[in-house]
C-alpha cells in the first residue's frame, strides 16, 4: 500500500516558525504526534474524512480532538448556519435561538434546569468552579490528579506564567479513592467549595480508567452530606455517551454539567447546565465575551443535537467502536501482537499491552496514518455517528500491514 508524504505540510510549518510562537502550538502541535510522519494542515473535510495540504485523504479518528461529531460538512448543520448567517450572527443582543438551544439543553439533559453559553472548555469548568465557590462561600475545589480541566491557571497542565497562588486551594486525589476523598473532605471541613471530574478518567499519555463499582454514588453522597457542589467536566465524553449526558450513563447526578466539544459539531461553542438551586450563584458570576452569545454557533449546537438524537448517532459511534476496538485487538493477535484497548467505545484508548513508552504506539499510528487513517499515538480517539462499517475495514487493513512493520522492528 502506498504511504503519503508530508512535504507542503513541512514547507508550510517552517514557513510558520518565523511568525507564529512554536508555529503550531497547543495540542495540535508536531511534537505532540511523531513530527514528519503525520499531516499539519488541512484544507476540507467530509464526512468522517479530510485531506491535508499535500493532498492526502485519511479517515479521521480524532475528529478535530472531538468537536465533529455527526460528519464534517453535514448537510443539515450547514443548512442551519446558512439561514442564520443571511439574518446575522455577532450582533449586539443574543438571537432568539439562545432561547431555544437553553430549552433544548433543559429537556435533553435529566438534571438540568437552567443553561448558559461561552465558546471554550475552559470557560466554563473554570466558570463552574466560581459557581460553587459563590453558591457555598468556600474557597476549596477538589479535582483528580492527572485529569484535564482547560488551560486556565488553576487547572493547566503547563507550567509557563503560573504562580503558587493560583493553586492555593485546589486540592488533588486519585481516581476511584473513595476513601481518599472522605479524608480530603474530613480534613477540610466547611472548606470545600465544590467537586469537579470527568465522567470517567481520560489522562494523556495513560490508560482510560471508568468508575469502579459504587464509586460514583458515593461520592455523590459525601457532596450532599458535606454540601460541596458536585461539577462533572463533560467537555470530552458529551452526547458521545448518552444524549442525557455522561453522568446518566454511568448512573448518578451532579449538580453542574459543562459540555463543549461535540455539542456543535465544530462550530465554537460550549455550555454549562445546572440544577435551579444554583441559578441564583450562578446569575452573579459574570459570564461574558464578544462572541459568545453569537447566532451562528447556536443554530448549528441545535441542528447537531437533534440529528443526533433523530439518528441515533451515540448507538452508531458506540457500534463502530466496539468493531475498531475488538478488530484492532484481533489484528494484532495475528500478529504476535497485544494491544489494550480502554475508554467507551466512543472515545477509545489503545496501546501496545508491553510498553510504556509509547514507541511502538508512535510507530504503529505513524505507519496507518501515512496510509489514510488518522490515529493519534498519545490522546484518546473518537468516534463519530459519520464512520461506517466500510471506514472501519479499511482503517483494520492498514493497521494490519502496520502490524507488520511493528512486528519486524520491534519484535512481540
Amino acid at each position: 500500500m502506498k504511504t503519503y508524504e508530508f512535504t507542503k505540510s513541512i514547507e508550510l510549518f517552517d514557513r510558520a516558525t518565523r511568525t507564529i510562537p512554536a508555529g503550531i502550538y497547543g495540542h495540535e502541535s508536531p511534537a505532540i504526534t511523531v513530527p514528519g510522519s503525520f499531516p499539519y494542515y488541512a484544507v476540507r473535510a467530509e464526512g468522517c474524512r479530510y485531506w491535508d495540504v499535500d493532498g492526502n485523504e485519511f479517515i479521521d479518528y480524532m475528529c478535530a480532538y472531538g468537536p465533529m461529531v455527526i460528519g464534517y460538512n453535514h448537510p443539515k448543520v450547514e443548512e442551519a448556519v446558512r439561514k442564520q448567517q443571511a439574518l446575522g450572527n455577532c450582533l449586539n443582543h443574543p438571537a432568539p435561538v439562545m432561547v431555544e438551544l437553553a430549552e433544548y439543553l433543559v429537556d435533553l439533559v435529566d438534571m438540568a434546569d437552567w443553561a448558559v453559553f461561552a465558546k471554550n472548555g475552559s470557560d466554563m469548568t473554570t466558570w463552574a468552579v466560581q459557581v460553587a465557590r459563590e453558591f457555598t462561600g468556600r474557597p476549596g475545589i477538589i479535582r483528580i490528579k492527572g485529569a484535564y480541566h482547560g488551560t486556565h491557571a488553576w487547572c493547566t497542565p503547563g507550567h509557563g506564567g503560573l504562580i503558587a497562588e493560583d493553586r492555593t486551594h485546589v486540592h488533588a486525589i486519585e481516581w476511584n479513592d473513595l476513601e481518599g476523598l472522605r479524608a480530603l473532605a474530613a480534613e477540610q471541613r466547611g472548606e470545600i467549595a465544590g467537586l469537579i471530574a470527568t465522567p470517567y478518567h481520560h489522562p494523556a499519555f495513560g490508560d482510560s480508567i471508568l468508575p469502579a463499582e459504587g464509586y460514583w454514588k458515593g461520592v455523590e453522597a459525601l457532596c450532599r452530606e458535606e454540601g460541596i457542589v458536585l461539577i462533572v467536566d463533560d467537555v470530552r465524553a458529551g452526547f458521545r455517551l448518552d444524549l442525557r449526558g455522561s453522568h446518566d450513563y454511568f448512573g448518578f447526578e451532579p449538580d453542574l454539567v459543562t459540555f463543549c466539544k461535540a455539542i456543535g459539531n465544530g462550530y465554537p461553542i460550549s455550555a454549562s447546565v445546572g440544577r435551579e438551586a444554583l441559578k441564583n450563584a450562578a446569575s452573579k458570576v459574570f459570564l461574558t465575551g464578544s462572541y459568545w452569545n453569537s447566532a451562528v454557533p447556536m443554530v448549528a449546537a441545535l441542528a447537531t443535537l437533534e440529528e443526533l438524537k433523530a439518528s441515533d448517532g451515540v448507538e452508531t459511534m458506540r457500534a463502530m467502536g466496539t468493531m475498531l476496538m475488538e478488530g484492532l485487538t484481533e489484528r494484532a493477535a495475528d500478529h504476535g501482537l497485544q494491544v489494550l484497548c480502554s475508554g467507551p467505545p466512543a472515545i477509545p484508548f489503545v496501546r501496545f499491552a508491553n510498553e510504556s513508552n509509547f514507541m511502538r504506539q508512535q510507530v504503529f499510528c505513524a505507519e496507518v496514518t501515512k496510509r489514510g487513517a488518522f490515529l493519534h499515538p498519545h490522546h484518546n480517539w473518537f468516534m463519530s455517528a459519520a464512520h461506517t462499517e466500510d471506514d472501519i475495514k479499511k482503517t483494520l487493513d492498514i493497521a494490519d500491514e502496520a502490524f507488520k512493520i511493528v512486528k519486524d522492528q520491534f519484535g512481540g
